[in-house]
Order: structure tokens, then sequence, then C-alpha cells
């Protein structure tokens, strides 16, 4: 994919042109603001909205990685969004149940999952995604964009607009954290692994 022919296309106009650039990277942006947000109502309003924010602030995009540019505007919007629930927190009008179907990421999906790889698995998302959101902001979308999005560390900083050293020392911590905080759920994991082992 030709990003600068692409961006150059859209800013004559060509929503087509525009759409390919939407295509190739909505779903890391969508991820990002899930694993931020944890809703997957509010991480669909701050994709939609980053990229509706790409696409007006087209013509002030200065060059360099157009992916890392749009991770930017997704992260800083969860930002926003973070800040706005602090300030006000939000008490659901109906309760929240554990029975609740929740759709996989894909990065944990199997192919073909049995009923009990898909419980398993489901377990082992409700566990990541609680522990990711008792990390800072800043350290939850270093961490995501590291180890769910498998960007480099330079990939990273350019996205979040933050110096390599600060990126490397703030995903040390956010990884340290995380352990801990998974050491809760290791029961899970052998879980899956057993369940994987009866699929051979």
């Amino acid at each position: 994919m030709d990003e600068i022919a692409l961006i150059a296309a859209a800013r004559q106009g060509d929503p087509d042109a525009f759409n390919r650039l939407v295509l190739a990277y909505q779903d890391m942006a969508y991820n990002l603001a899930y694993r931020m947000l944890g809703e997957e109502s509010r991480a669909e309003e701050c994709t939609q909205d980053a990229f509706f924010a790409a696409y007006r602030n087209l013509n002030s995009f200065r060059g360099g990685s157009f992916k890392s540019w749009v991770l930017r505007m997704v992260n800083n919007a969860c930002i926003d969004e973070l800040r706005r629930r602090k300030r006000r927190p939000l008490i659901p009008l109906e309760p929240l149940h554990d029975d609740e179907e929740v759709e996989s990421p894909a990065w944990l999906a199997d192919t073909g999952p049995t009923p009990e790889e898909t419980a398993a698995t489901h377990e082992l998302d409700q566990a990541i995604t609680h522990c990711l959101q008792t990390l800072t902001p800043d350290a939850r979308s270093v961490i995501v964009l590291a180890d769910v999005e498998e960007l480099g560390y330079e990939e990273v900083a350019a996205a979040l607009h933050t110096p390599l050293g600060t990126v490397k020392s703030r995903l040390a911590r956010a990884r340290l954290k995380m352990q801990d905080c998974l050491q809760g759920f290791m029961e899970l994991l052998p879980t899956i692994e057993r369940l994987e082992g009866e699929g051979k």
C-alpha cells in the first residue's frame, strides 16, 4: 500500500483513497481503543471520531507514518474519555451480567474453538482486560501498542509522541504490573493449554 499516494489522493477529495487507509488500520485502532476503555461501544465511537478527525485534518499531516498519526489520535481520544469518566463516573442503568457474550479479539481467537476453549479464552480475555484497567492510561497505551499490536519501540514512541526512553521504561513497569495482576488468574492458563492438548 502506497500511503503517500493514498494521502495525496484523499487530499484531492478521493473518498476511496481515504477508505483504503481506514481499512488498513481500523482493526488496530479499535483494538487500542477497546483495550484502553474496556467498552466496545465507546471504543467504536473513539475509533470513528479519530478517523473523522484524521480526514478533517489531512492537510495538517506533515508526513511520516500515517498509522502512528491515527493511533495518536485514538490514544488522545481515549485519554480524553478516561478524564471525562473520572470527572463524572457513569453508573449503568441496568446490571451487567457475567454471562453476556463478548466477542473475543482476534489476537486471542483460535481456529475452530470448542465451547470449552471459547469459555477459557473468554475468561482469560476478561482477566487481561481487568488487569489493563488497573494501569494508568499512559502505561495501558504503551503495553497495548507494544505487546498486543506488536509495534516496535520506535513506532510506539511515534504513535504516542513520547521519547523512546520513556516508552521503554513505561513498558517495563507496565509489564511487571500486568504480571503481578495476572498471577491471580494463572489457573486459566493451564486450562487453555490442557484443552488445546486434548484437541491434538
